[in-house]
């Protein structure tokens, strides 16, 4: 199971929404963002961590060696 974690997926970015995250942070870009504080503010991609996994995970999306 190890092998589908966030880093590995084409959906993860390591973007961090404009905040200090640590290094093993970053974006979901699954699902869209989250609500934003307010109406003037840009909605918020989750924060996973490289290790982190979920069941959109799929071979069918893993990042290929080139990108």
């Amino acid at each position: 199971m190890n092998n589908v974690t966030c880093s590995k997926c084409a959906f993860f970015d390591l973007h961090s929404n404009g905040i200090q995250t640590p290094t093993q942070d970053g974006l979901c870009r699954f699902n869209p963002p989250v609500s934003q504080p307010s109406a003037q503010d840009h909605g918020l991609w989750p924060v996973v961590s490289t290790g982190d996994w979920c069941g959109h995970f799929s071979a069918g999306t893993t990042q290929t060696a080139a990108e």
